[in-house]
């Protein structure tokens, strides 16, 4: 009997022992699991931090240069070509022929200045608006002959905010630059495409093409892709050497 009540005693004590340990491990793992959260919670806070930095910081040098482009070598192209024009009545008819050509010219370039200017000057995106900001920089784009650029959307206006409409522009911005100087395209389309509650848009071109694969941390492709995840939205490349280059931003607003 007695030796029956050691055997229980011990029993109890062991699976005491045994739930002890089970529930010690449980906190362990538990109280770990909480502390790993807590970490990749703090990872992320300073990647997006340090993200949110890095582009106000290019935000704010894009309209340093539109400012500078607008006020101070606007403004100087302009006063040359006034006093061209007053040297104009001084000259003969076939000299002011061919000056009146330059002054053309140059009214051309100030008004260039002037519509690049506003394209990087943060206001007048807001100012103007998703769509209409696009269609602006469609258009300057056209005015210098390089491609062929349709901008392609049944939309006059977006419903979304301000700061992140000037983000989905400015990686619309980047892809369009990037196309200038690396593709080799002739055609390109941008097309927009809302849903009320997700907004598409995809940049296309008949470029030569890259290997995807290769692409750089620090590159504009980068670039793109750390504005797009600021406002929770998809960015995606597709590309095949000779066969082009498709670029896609998906934007959700419910995630605003």
């Amino acid at each position: 009997m007695e030796e029956n009540n050691l055997v229980i005693t011990f029993t109890i004590t062991l699976l005491i022992v045994v739930l002890m340990m089970i529930f010690i491990y449980v906190v362990f793992i538990k109280k770990k699991t909480t502390l790993l959260i807590a970490q990749k919670e703090k990872d992320m806070r300073f990647e997006k931090e340090l993200a949110t930095s890095q582009v106000e910081i290019k935000e704010q040098t894009l309209n340093y240069i539109g400012q500078e482009l607008h006020d101070d070598v606007g403004q100087k192209l302009s006063v040359v070509r006034l006093r061209q024009n007053q040297l104009v009545s001084k000259l003969k008819n076939t000299e002011k022929e061919e000056l009146n050509e330059l002054s053309e010219l140059l009214g051309e370039c100030i008004q260039d200045i002037r519509n690049l200017s506003k394209t990087l000057i943060t206001e007048q995106i807001i100012h103007f608006g998703l769509t209409e900001s696009i269609e602006r920089e469609v258009k300057r784009i056209q005015k210098l002959k390089l491609l062929k650029i349709e901008f392609i959307t049944q939309k006059q206006d977006v419903d979304i905010s301000p700061k992140h409409g000037l983000i989905l522009f400015r990686i619309i911005q980047e892809s369009i630059n990037n196309i200038l100087k690396h593709s080799r395209a002739k055609n390109v389309s941008i097309r927009l495409e809302d849903d009320h509650e997700i907004l598409r848009i995809s940049i296309s071109d008949n470029g030569k093409g890259f290997n995807t694969s290769k692409i750089q941390d620090g590159s504009g492709l980068k670039n793109m892709e750390l504005r797009a995840k600021l406002i929770h939205a998809e960015f995606s490349i597709q590309s095949e050497l000779d066969k082009g280059t498709q670029t896609s931003i998906t934007y959700y607003k419910h995630l605003t």
